[in-house]
């Protein structure tokens, strides 16, 4: 039998007017900006499905630059998100794609430029009561809901990584939820996430970075 978590039934404290179309945009955004890492001077959002319909009038607008500029779902800046911006010298752009089928219909594709130049793509699906789904960074295929405490791995796909991984969780005792490896293809980029139980500190993550084929280890 499925499990309900209580957000199913009453949903997060939020700023509305919409849980799937404000306060899970806010969260997808968020999480770009913790993928992100460093200061993002601009981002274009392009909405799909409904969000694509009714982004103005649900405020899906102002909770993705909410997002990005550190807003969590119950901030009353919210509302004035765009001042912010302008305030942050946050260069922000909507582009409604009405014509391309995507799996959930409140889908948004980010893509942010940090202050280095450095890109960095993410598809993420609101899917009710102010939860989300990252589907995608960088064009790999990902999943993960940002429920758990998660650390997200980017590497090169090479022989002793994963075991080099766990090996790290393992000294420190942490207990693994769910792992999963995604990749294009064998040897190339791949991203290794792990949900666990507890929080992962900084020791951990620094034996983790200690193989030379981890390029990027974030902690959600």
């Amino acid at each position: 039998m499925k499990e309900i978590s209580i957000f199913d039934v009453i949903g997060p404290n939020m700023i509305g007017p919409s849980s799937s179309h404000t306060a899970g945009a806010v969260r997808i955004a968020l999480m770009v900006r913790k993928l992100v890492q460093k200061p993002i001077r601009e981002v274009k959002f392009i909405l799909y499905g409904s969000f694509a319909q009714t982004y103005k009038g649900h405020g899906t607008d102002k909770a993705l630059v909410a997002g990005m500029l550190g807003m969590d779902t119950e901030d009353e800046r919210i509302k004035d998100a765009f001042y912010y911006a302008r305030e942050a010298d946050l260069k922000y752009s909507f582009e409604p794609n009405e014509i391309k089928h995507t799996d959930h219909p409140n889908t948004v594709e980010v893509i942010a430029e940090d202050e280095n130049g450095d890109v960095t793509t993410v598809v993420g699906a609101s899917i009710g009561g102010g939860n989300i789904r990252i589907d995608q960074i960088n064009g790999i295929d990902v999943e993960f809901t940002g429920e758990y405490c998660t650390i997200i791995i980017k590497q090169q796909d090479t022989p002793g990584v994963v075991a080099h991984i766990t090996e790290a969780l393992n000294e420190y005792n942490i207990n693994i939820a769910f792992m999963r490896l995604y990749r294009e293809s064998k040897g190339t980029m791949a991203y290794t996430i792990i949900e666990t139980d507890e929080h992962i500190d900084e020791g951990v993550q620094e034996k983790i970075r200690a193989n030379p084929s981890i390029l990027k280890v974030t902690m959600i």
